[in-house]
């Protein structure tokens, strides 16, 4: 097995720096006592719909500041990480992005973790100058089309679902579909029109689509509907609470026929919430849990060490400050915003827990993207 540009590093680092356990945004990367210090802020949602994501990427970037900086890779600079609660909303999310700009003077900001808080609170920091690393915004538009300041690592909903569609087309053979997706998000409504399309694209007829809103835990309208028309699947584009939701209701009034989910029922929360009713869910994904891949191990050692779990959302976050590291090594250990806004977009085939890594010309993501299943309870990668 070949060792990347840092994997034997974080190998080494991680069965350090990953024993110290959990604990608060404090140990997310100490402040340096000398040399120079990249300051990060993290827009997490740690509270409201998006919670599942944003605790297990706040794991994520914890595991990954305390690896990179039990390094010493990055020329005497130190990762110090500033977390904050966009709560899930827009107005938050602007307000937690003021505050990393005007006077956490940050170097570079993670998240936030939804698209449509994205799409409110980047433009600020475009505004500033202030380089974004988008760590879960999987909306096809509208992201890192704010300006030239906005990067991600995570793949659209357009990279990763016609894949997963296609597999699971091959597999199952479903002539018919039916639809149902979140209609008061950007996240939700872009998968929405990615499933459609992929759909079209594999000959396969939606005989129904019906829409929610976010706050609705009572879905057997739309479902009944959908069931009515007997569809060989049913595809679902909903954030993870709701998942679970419709998936346990789907199968309570008797839809036994199988279900393709979006990028939001990528969580181990959904199959916790959802318990059997989660079994033989597919789903797209941007994570490989089953590489072995040497940035893969030490990922899941790290995250396994300090009590948590590894998943995309988390493997995203790790990758992300592996990134950002990554970048202020080819900026020659500068940390200004511009320093390190120009290095982003230099990062190229970078080992990561995501596969090797690079940046479009449009500053989104390229890595090969996977399919998962649920299989006893566990997301398991569908060959």
């Amino acid at each position: 097995m070949r060792v990347g540009r840092w994997g034997f590093l974080f190998a080494v680092a991680v069965s350090i720096a990953a024993c110290k356990g959990g604990g608060g945004a404090a140990d997310a990367g100490t402040p340096s006592t000398g040399g120079k210090t990249l300051k990060i802020g993290a827009a997490l949602s740690l509270t409201g719909a998006a919670a599942v994501y944003g605790n297990t990427q706040k794991n994520g970037i914890q595991a990954a500041t305390d690896a990179v900086n039990s390094s010493n890779t990055m020329g005497g600079v130190r990762i110090d990480v500033v977390v904050d609660d966009d709560a899930s909303s827009k107005e938050q999310g602007i307000n937690v992005f003021q505050k990393f700009i005007n006077q956490d003077k940050v170097s570079v900001i993670i998240g936030p973790t939804l698209s449509t808080t994205a799409t409110a609170a980047d433009p600020l920091a475009q505004q500033a100058k202030v380089p974004v690393l988008a760590i879960s915004n999987t909306a096809p538009t509208g992201i890192t089309d704010i300006g030239d300041y906005i990067f991600r690592d995570s793949l659209t909903e357009a990279q990763v679902i016609p894949g997963a569609v296609k597999k699971a087309h091959q597999k199952l053979g479903f002539k018919t579909a039916a639809v149902l997706y979140g209609n008061d998000d950007v996240f939700t409504k872009a998968g929405y029109d990615v499933m459609k399309k992929a759909l079209d694209s594999e000959g396969v007829q939606i005989v129904e689509t019906q829409t929610f809103a976010k706050p609705d835990r009572d879905f057997n309208a739309q479902l009944t509907a959908i069931k009515g028309k007997n569809p060989g699947i049913l595809v679902v584009s909903a954030l993870a609470d709701n998942a679970a939701a419709i998936v346990v209701q789907a199968r309570q009034l008797g839809y036994t026929g199988p279900i393709l989910g979006g990028n939001g029922f990528n969580s181990p929360a959904f199959i916790k919430n959802a318990g059997p009713a989660a079994e033989g869910v597919l789903v797209g994904t941007s994570w490989n849990s089953a590489s072995n891949d040497q940035a893969n191990a030490a990922f899941k050692e790290a995250m396994q060490k300090r009590g948590a779990t590894a998943d995309q959302f988390s493997a995203q976050a790790y990758s992300g400050v592996l990134i950002l590291a990554e970048a202020v090594r080819k900026a020659g250990s500068k940390t200004g915003r511009d320093d390190v806004k120009a290095a982003l977009a230099q990062v190229k085939d970078l080992d990561t827990p995501l596969g090797k890594f690079s940046f479009s010309d449009k500053r989104d993501a390229q890595h090969e993207p996977s399919v998962q299943q649920v299989k006893d309870g566990k997301f398991q990668i569908l060959q």
